[in-house]
């Protein structure tokens, strides 16, 4: 069973839709390079992923290489974004191990996203805030080297 599966008849698809042009067209085992090179992580993240428990259960091929199934680099998907949100590591392992867990712990997800959600609001104001303050500093300066520039040439 693979991190995205639950039991029950409701499935957390977790991701954004998957990018099929970064994807050979109808293939569903990867390699650990091809996964490299998909996702722009590197080996030794998709190891540590695997040994925190935030992608467990990675197929293996009969000589032991790891293969990753479209699901997986699904779910790779949404753990990179869930990293842009600033989401501590600890809570990711958390979040998929609810997933993994099943449907009865919805609220539980639900409540975790939430709070990551509001965190990322809050960034986002301090942000827009900041570039407040760049665009204002930017439209200074222009005007300012304008008039410089027309009393020099004057």
């Amino acid at each position: 069973m693979t991190v995205m599966e639950t039991t029950g008849t409701r499935t957390d698809s977790c991701a954004a839709p998957p990018h099929p042009h970064r994807r050979p067209a109808g293939q569903d085992s990867y390699t650990i390079s091809e996964v490299v090179a998909f996702t722009g992580l590197t080996a030794h993240t998709l190891r540590w992923y695997e040994r925190i428990g935030l992608m467990p259960h990675i197929d293996r091929s009969h000589t032991g290489q790891r293969r990753y199934s479209n699901r997986d680099l699904d779910w790779l998907d949404l753990v990179g974004k869930l990293r842009l949100t600033g989401m501590p590591v600890a809570d990711m392992v958390r979040y998929a191990e609810l997933v993994r867990e099943g449907d009865h712990t919805f609220t539980e997800r639900f409540e975790l996203l939430e709070t990551t959600r509001r965190d990322v609001l809050s960034r986002i104001a301090e942000l827009q805030d900041t570039l407040a303050v760049l665009d204002r500093k930017i439209s200074f300066y222009a005007d300012a080297g304008r008039t410089y520039e027309t009393e020099k040439a004057g």
